[in-house]
């Protein structure tokens, strides 16, 4: 995630709140990864998935590198395999 230039014209958007469930470590990886570019957790998600939708990898090799550091810390041990796989455990105690 670059930071964005200075002389870059600003996009107007309207932004709704929204209440998403994500797997807890992967929510520690992201929150961390926005405090180190100094940024709020919805742009971080909204500039990954704006870079995905254009099949272009959000993060430059430094930058993953730091994440691989974070999710040994965190204790992620999840990758792209795992999608579409993931289990609530919440949902089955119920």
């Amino acid at each position: 995630m670059n930071k964005r230039k200075k002389t870059e014209r600003r996009i107007d958007v309207e932004r709704v709140q929204t209440g998403m469930r994500l797997e807890k470590r992967l929510l520690k990886v992201l929150k961390a990864m926005a405090e180190y570019h100094d940024m709020a957790l919805g742009d971080l998600i909204e500039g990954i998935c704006l870079h995905a939708f254009d099949g272009v990898l959000p993060f430059d090799d430094e930058q993953r590198r730091k994440i691989a550091k974070l999710k040994e810390i965190y204790g992620f041990d999840l990758d792209s395999s795992a999608s579409h796989r993931l289990n609530d455990v919440a949902e089955d105690a119920a």
